[in-house]
């Protein structure tokens, strides 16, 4: 500040919470028009410029505001000065020569334009001032300013006071002005208050609450820069403002209760949390402060405010909590909002909310005239924008108007456009029904949620269900006897010889009294006695139980036991290793001469499609395995419901690569003996081996190859090593390289199952295959609603995105996608999976309580828009619907996309975290081949973040290299606290990873928590800044200043400390990106070598482009 600029200065005093909160984002994101108000309006009328531009010097002289330019540069806190004279300037244009068309274009650009300049916060006034002739009786007035200057109470104010003061100017009138009390007095008024009381109450008020309000609608968590923000609106009907205005009337509420409970409600449905906290501005005007309501300046204040939802509390009763609330926080709305985070329980560094609630309740109404004798003011727009991302501003009046205000890098147009449409159904419906529980209140249209119903199913195909599996097989051996059946090494059995030793095996079972609904269990090694035993026991009338022999052998004393079996079918070897148990084995090896006593000829069916075929064991997430039952109807309609997509046929070589103890089995097995194919059983050792199984593959010729996404990686690394790399595919060519001399492979169709697909994984294939031959398909599925649930090819754009999508519903079945209340949950909203139709299974074995729990009746079978399936013969049973545990949202274009189990979600220090984000962010690098993220407590019972790495072949890539990779995409809290780098991750027997059998991270691999002193001169007077700002004694080079309880009002403080300390400039935006003492050292050391010959040179607040 010069000398004639000293001299000129009437007054210098602090800045409100709310200025100072302005003044870090406006700093922190200098290019952005955060915080940047834009008033526009057309003046009609006889519009006089001189006097125009003397009214508003009078009001500048009358409102200290207007003279007021805000310092921070070398201080310990930012200062407002209020200077004794200063000029504005009125700039005119004249656009007459113009079209209307083109009067509107050049508004439109005139407006973007005056957003993108500056307006430095160190110069008054804080404003531009802009008058546009249209045509002879209309202007387009244009005032820009900044909002550390007046809030939305204040601009009606200095509105309402220019209309006056321009009349007075042009009838020559004595002013009538009556002396205005200074903003000084407001700042007065908040230093005076106490801090304790205020500490004190927000403690207890946000007690418990952890963690930030998911926005889960949002297109990625992962973007973190985005200056560009869009806006959409909704106008509620007048009657339907009537009615709302009526409702708060006659329960002592208002308007703002309603639009702050809504917004609350539609959080928690959307984030499905019931504790929600989300940001609301106040009016911050102290009624005791006398004058106050003509007082102009920035008064209003963002607070938290706390909805704690219970799902059978009246609407009406939230209402007069949330106000009741409000009254109460009131006598603390003076508290800053950075002191209130560091109140709560909320980490360092982390924001209490995401979003905020503005109620314009000030004396401008859009709708109305405002004028005088001279020119009236018609089409008011005002243009405003915070650091949220999202925003919702409600503007009453005869129609009520609700605009949200949104990130375009976080948010799509869509998304906005049904928040708003949910909104207003929410909102209608407590009016409408205010006794009705919360839970049960309405957020779809009913159109959207038929659109859903819907969405939900595929058009119904006809299936056989009078036949059983092993019926069917019987009719495919009459069609092809001498065809090859099944392969295992160097032995083969055709389907008339596979057929007859299956019924040998199904007299002899009959014998021992093997009837429907029997249990049988099957316990051996890879070889055609396992696919002659399996169909044997279905061919008798029993269902069979695989016991793998490569189960640990608690796993198979627990199954054991559990199903009670009467008759075991096994091998000399594994019989002598086998827990105790009841069963009367049958030794398929030694017991054969018997056995083929038997009559080879087709038994006489006992059984119905609606009887058992097979129970399989899942891991249960009490520790214990659960039997799934399985009816032959559940399978049978399987491949009928299916056959459109894949034309299964009798050319068809398929590999048996998954245990016969895993449901992928069911479909590798039926897959190839319905239709006539040939069935490669794999050995064990060769399912260990990705270089043997791929050898096997080109050997035998297979076609039809289902893999789980982990092993089909390792697959395509034992491609890469076995033939080498090969030239990448343009990412426009969709062909196929079937026919290059270098690929040995048959394949026609990949089918990935068993766990979720990393899309970019698959790059590698695609550039050596294309994506037509083999088509790639990815297929959702479960045990309990028998082997897959969706469909969806995938193709090289799939590269594109990170989202796992998995297409649509199987034609027989339903998806729905449910809140916690059994409601729908709308577009892009995370809900449970909950699958019905034909492929439900019977439930679980001996389980009757779990099968009640994850076996529930549908709630939409009167709401049911798609008829009765052939299983479904009328509803004499109500259809039941498998609750998944998954979360998946359905997208804009009607695909589901997988977003992982439920309880893979975590919570750490108070984060929800999705571990499947963090690992597609980290398979996106594209040094890294494979990855899998755990929570670990392996010591001291403080969770831990720890993510296991496979580098691409041959490449190498740092511990540090990841993190910082993270760490530019990622919140502190959900970068992993340690790395382990291995050659290969551990699977188990079905092809999924082990997560059990992944080591425990060496110390050297963990972010280090151990004080480490400074190293260096920048970093010993960093220690010493962030003692004394942070007040914190012991300050390591480790130590991360969010988590010291640094916050934005201290930040700036930091920043002027570091210029005073160590004359260098540093961006506030710095200090968020190198939180720590160390990294910030770093920076500043860069930024000293930069600029050691030139001069240190001010902050530039808002340069723009």
């Amino acid at each position: 500040m010069n000398s004639t600029n000293r001299q000129n200065v009437a007054d210098i005093y602090p800045l409100s919470p709310m200025q100072q909160g302005m003044l870090f984002h406006s700093l922190y994101e200098p290019d952005s028009d955060v915080y940047f108000v834009q008033f526009s309006c057309n003046l009609k009328g006889n519009v006089d410029t001189t006097i125009f531009e003397q009214a508003w010097q009078r009001l500048v002289e009358k409102y200290v505001v207007f003279r007021t330019a805000f310092i921070w540069e070398s201080l310990s806190q930012p200062v407002q000065v209020v200077y004794r004279q200063v000029t504005v300037r009125v700039a005119t244009f004249d656009w007459q020569h113009l079209t209307a068309q083109q009067q509107e274009q050049e508004l439109a650009v005139f407006l973007e334009s005056d957003q993108q300049k500056s307006l430095e916060l160190s110069e008054a006034p804080l404003m531009r001032l802009n008058l546009i002739k249209l045509d002879k009786n209309t202007y387009q007035f244009v005032w820009s300013s900044h909002h550390l200057l007046l809030d939305g109470w204040s601009l009606s104010l200095v509105i309402k006071d220019f209309l006056k003061i321009y009349q007075e100017i042009s009838q020559n009138q004595i002013s009538t002005d009556q002396p205005v009390v200074s903003y000084r007095q407001y700042i007065a008024w908040l230093q005076q208050q106490e801090q304790k009381p205020a500490e004190e109450f927000w403690q207890q008020k946000l007690q418990g609450f952890t963690a930030p309000t998911p926005l889960v609608i949002e297109r990625s968590a992962n973007s973190k820069n985005s200056n560009v923000y869009k806006k959409q609106q909704i106008q509620f009907p007048a009657s339907t403002t009537a009615t709302c205005q009526s409702f708060v009337r006659k329960n002592r509420l208002t308007l703002n209760n309603l639009v702050q409970a809504t917004w609350g409600l539609l959080l928690s449905r959307y984030s499905q949390e019931t504790d929600i906290v989300f940001g609301a501005t106040v009016s911050g005007r102290e009624t005791s402060i006398a004058g106050i309501e003509a007082m102009v300046g920035l008064f209003i204040n963002t607070l938290p405010m706390r909805i704690q939802v219970k799902p059978d509390t009246s609407a009406l009763t939230l209402l007069k909590d949330l106000q009741a609330q409000l009254v109460e926080s009131n006598q603390y709305s003076y508290s800053s909002l950075a002191e209130i985070q560091t109140w709560s329980e909320i980490p360092r560094g982390a924001s209490l909310f995401d979003s905020i609630v503005v109620f314009e309740n000030y004396p401008v109404d859009a709708t109305a005239v405002l004028g005088n004798d001279s020119f009236y003011l018609e089409n008011i727009q005002v243009s405003q924008q915070t650091n949220y991302p999202l925003t919702l501003i409600a503007l009453p009046g005869e129609q009520l108007q609700v605009r949200i205000s949104y990130d375009t890098n976080r948010f799509d147009d869509g998304t906005i456009t049904r928040l708003l449409g949910h909104f207003q159904t929410l909102l209608e419906g407590i009016v409408a029904n205010p006794e009705a529980r919360v839970s049960q209140l309405p957020l779809l249209t009913e159109s959207e949620k038929n659109q859903l119903l819907i969405d939900g199913h595929n058009p119904q195909v006809d299936y056989p269900v009078t036949k059983c599996l092993h019926q069917l097989f019987e009719e495919q051996v009459k069609r092809t006897p001498e065809a090859v059946a099944v392969v295992y090494s160097d032995q083969q059995l055709t389907y008339n010889e596979l057929n007859c030793r299956a019924n040998q095996l199904a007299h002899y079972l009959q014998s021992l009294g093997v009837k429907p609904e029997q249990l049988v269990g099957i316990c051996l090694e890879r070889s055609l006695d396992m696919i002659v035993g399996l169909l044997g026991i279905l061919k008798a009338g029993g269902a069979y139980v695989p016991l793998d022999p490569e189960y640990p052998i608690e796993r198979l004393s627990f199954m054991l036991e559990d199903a009670q079996l009467s008759v075991l079918l096994t091998q000399q070897k594994l019989g002598e290793t086998l827990p105790q148990h009841q069963a009367q084995i049958i030794y398929l090896d030694t017991d054969w001469e018997k056995i083929a006593e038997n009559s080879h000829s087709n038994l006489e069916n006992r059984v119905t499609p609606d009887n058992l075929a097979y129970v399989i064991y899942t891991s249960g997430s009490t520790g214990k395995p659960k039997g799934v039952l399985v009816n032959h109807s559940n399978v049978v309609r399987l491949f009928a419901a299916t056959d459109a997509w894949y034309n299964f046929n009798s050319q068809d070589v398929w590999s048996l690569f998954h245990s016969y103890a895993f449901d992928f089995s069911v479909w590798e097995m039926w897959g190839a003996l319905l239709y006539g194919g040939r069935l490669v059983v794999v050995p064990y050792l060769v399912t260990r081996s990705p270089e043997a199984f791929y050898q096997l593959l080109c050997q035998e010729k297979v076609t039809i190859l289902n893999q789980t996404p982990t092993a089909f990686r390792q697959l395509i690394q034992a491609e890469e090593s076995l033939k080498g790399s090969f030239p990448p595919l343009s990412r426009g060519v969709r062909g196929d390289r079937s026919s290059t001399t270098d690929n040995d492979l048959s394949l026609r169709l990949v089918i990935f199952g068993g766990e979720a697909l990393e899309i970019n994984s698959l790059q590698p294939w695609f550039q050596r295959h294309g994506d037509q031959c083999p088509q790639l398909v990815n297929m959702y599925g479960i045990t309990e609603t028998t082997v897959h649930v969706t469909y969806r090819p995938l193709s090289m754009t799939d590269l594109d995105s990170t989202a796992s999508v998995i297409g649509r519903p199987i034609p027989d079945l339903q998806v729905y996608l449910l809140d916690q209340y059994l409601q729908l949950v709308p577009v892009g909203v995370p809900g449970e999976m909950y699958v019905g139709g034909a492929g439900v299974t019977k439930g679980y074995l001996n389980r009757p309580e779990l099968t009640t729990e994850r076996f529930i009746p549908s709630p939409f079978e009167k709401d049911e828009v798609i008829p009765p399936t052939p299983l479904n013969k009328g509803g004499n049973e109500p259809s039941k619907l498998y609750k998944t545990g998954d979360l998946a949202r359905y997208l804009p274009k009607g695909e589901l996309e997988y977003l992982g189990r439920i309880d893979n979600q975590v919570k750490i220090r108070g984060f929800r975290i999705e571990l499947g984000e963090i690992e597609a962010l980290l398979a996106s690098h594209p040094q890294i081949w494979e990855t899998v993220v755990i929570v670990r407590d392996d010591t001291t019972g403080d969770k831990r973040l720890v993510a296991y790495i496979v580098p691409q072949s041959e490449k190498t890539i740092t511990i540090n290299e990841i993190r910082q990779f993270l760490k530019a995409q990622l919140p502190g809290y959900m970068i992993p606290n340690a790395f382990v780098i291995l050659d290969a991750l551990p699977l188990t027997a079905n092809g999924k990873i082990d997560r059990r059998a992944l080591p425990p991270p060496e110390s050297s691999s963990e972010t280090s928590d151990k004080y480490v002193a400074p190293r260096n001169p920048i970093e010993d007077i960093l220690v010493t800044v962030w003692s004394e700002v942070l007040k914190v004694e012991k300050v390591g080079i480790n130590d991360n200043f969010f988590e010291l309880g640094g916050h934005s009002l201290l930040a700036t403080k930091l920043v002027a400390q570091i210029r005073d300390r160590l004359k260098v400039e540093l961006p506030l935006r710095q200090l968020f990106n190198s939180a720590t003492l160390a990294e910030l050292a770093q920076g500043i050391e860069q930024l000293k070598q930069q600029k050691s010959d030139t001069i240190v040179p001010a902050i530039l607040p808002r340069k723009r482009k």
